[in-house]
């Protein structure tokens, strides 16, 4: 079962990469973006923390 809802994932990722290309790079680009964002922030606490 767990297998079939992960084909599903793919399969809906694979059409919206296809159907909708902007909009896909667009969510790619929201994603890095709030990663980086996120990594920042935990190497700006950590160094407060050892200043």
């Amino acid at each position: 079962m767990r297998k079939l809802g992960i084909l599903i994932a793919i399969l809906f990722v694979l059409f919206y990469v296809i159907t909708q290309p902007a909009g896909a790079a667009g969510a790619v680009k929201g994603a890095a973006d709030a990663l980086f964002v996120a990594f920042e922030s935990l190497i700006e606490f950590v160094s407060a923390l050892f200043r």
